[in-house]
């Protein structure tokens, strides 16, 4: 079990404070009371001046941050299939509640590069009822990660050897790349019993889907897909329908989604491939595809017996998409799974050699060789309006007489609905 030590702590910050690339690294010291004094903010709960948060979102927007500029892959939205037209942007006025449930955040992954997107997202949360308890660590970088590995590891493993005490939540702050690194570096076993006895939800997608497996594989503990901070609450506009998504599986302890459409995989597909239909029952697991086929053969990929495997991705070219199904079927992956759920799988333009070999043609390929069920278009991925939903839970497919599917989900952990102020991760501060 690795134990993060105050030396330890003062040598990566020494590293990281010696390394130049043309950007100096930020100051790592910053406790929770010169945060707030460095950012304006009036109380801990990170209320702010009204004046404050449009300004923020003006910032966020000039620094290249909109929904229409380049997208990462941790962005939202890349793609909106077969949805309804947006309304325009709302300004709201602040309604915010006492911030009573207990949250930190982990960065295992890429830098929240902008300052005014992290500090508009923490006041958002604050507003909805979020109290955390750790803001300062979206301060951190070194090279591209957000900290040096045993910064980030130590989100953590802190948790692990009790040094700091579990909350209700832990929130991944933005997904990229990094968190392969440092999953050597965690107990995922007592994290795991440790939040079990807490009741804890970790939330997060994309890259985070490396701590998520990781947490079920070793440490039998269920997670949530969801949004993050930066990704979604930072924007200057939040998906509304994504944020109450977000709150309802937070607090509904009997969740149900239902899927009439395969589009958001391929209009190409049927919304169910499956030789009979039936009921099928066990745990959902898995998350981004390109994240869980690294893990392939590692220790940190889950071995669910007669589990329902989840997979998405974005902006992958076609072949790409079935190499790394393959490097799943090939460790043997799919053995002993009952069914393959697919959420939003985002090509990158037509095969180069045949347009004829699309996003379809590989998941029916899939299907042949595994002879499992496949069920498309689940309502998740890197979108618009994404439904959240819990991985490592109980999970219950049914099919419907119009040729759609429902799923429903138990034994999981929640929060009470009454201590969130849902309309709080989207309004103006």
């Amino acid at each position: 079990m690795r134990v993060i030590t105050p030396t330890m702590k003062a040598k990566t910050k020494t590293a990281s404070a010696s390394y130049q690339d043309n950007k100096p690294i930020k100051d790592q010291t910053l406790n929770r009371r010169a945060f707030i004094q460095k950012i304006g903010a009036a109380s801990v709960g990170l209320i702010a001046a009204p004046s404050l948060v449009p300004a923020l979102a003006a910032a966020s927007e000039s620094a290249g941050q909109t929904d229409s500029g380049a997208l990462t892959k941790d962005d939202l939205p890349v793609a909106v299939i077969s949805t309804p037209p947006q309304l325009a942007p709302t300004r709201y006025t602040a309604r915010c509640i006492a911030p009573t449930i207990d949250t930190r955040l982990f960065a295992s992954s890429n830098v929240g590069s902008n300052d005014a997107r992290n500090q508009l997202a923490l006041e958002r949360l604050a507003c909805a009822g979020f109290k955390i308890d750790n803001p300062e660590i979206v301060d951190r970088q070194y090279l591209r990660f957000a900290g040096t590995d045993i910064q980030r590891a130590s989100d953590l493993q802190n948790l692990a050897t009790g040094a700091i005490k579990a909350p209700k939540l832990l929130m991944g702050v933005r997904g990229g790349y990094g968190a392969m690194r440092i999953l050597p570096m965690i107990d995922w076993q007592t994290l795991g019993r440790i939040m079990t006895e807490r009741g804890t939800i970790l939330t997060g997608f994309s890259d985070v889907t490396a701590i998520q497996c990781a947490l079920l594989a070793q440490g039998q503990m269920s997670s949530l897909a969801a949004p993050m901070l930066y990704s979604e609450f930072g924007k200057a506009s939040p998906d509304r329908i994504s944020c109450q998504q977000f709150v309802t599986a937070l607090t509904d302890p009997n969740l149900t989604i239902t899927i009439q459409s395969a589009d958001l995989t391929s209009p190409q597909l049927p919304t169910v491939l499956a030789r009979a239909s039936k009921t099928i029952t066990g745990t959902i697991w898995g998350g981004n595809l390109s994240v869980v086929s690294a893990l392939a053969g590692s220790p940190y990929l889950p071995r669910v017996d007669g589990g329902i495997v989840f997979l998405e991705d974005v902006g992958e070219q076609t072949y790409r998409i079935e190499r790394m199904l393959y490097d799943l079927y090939l460790a043997g992956v799919f053995k002993n799974q009952q069914a393959i759920i697919f959420g939003s799988i985002t090509g990158q333009g037509e095969d180069s050699y045949d347009a004829r070999y699309d996003v379809a043609t590989v998941i029916r390929q899939l299907h042949e060789i595994t002879g499992l069920p496949i069920y498309n278009g689940m309502r998740f991925g890197h979108i618009a309006q994404k439904q959240s939903f819990p991985l490592g839970a109980r999970c219950q497919i049914s099919t419907d007489t119009s040729g759609g599917y429902r799923l429903d989900f138990s034994d999981y952990p929640i929060i009470e609905a009454s201590r969130i102020n849902t309309a709080g991760l989207w309004q103006d501060i």
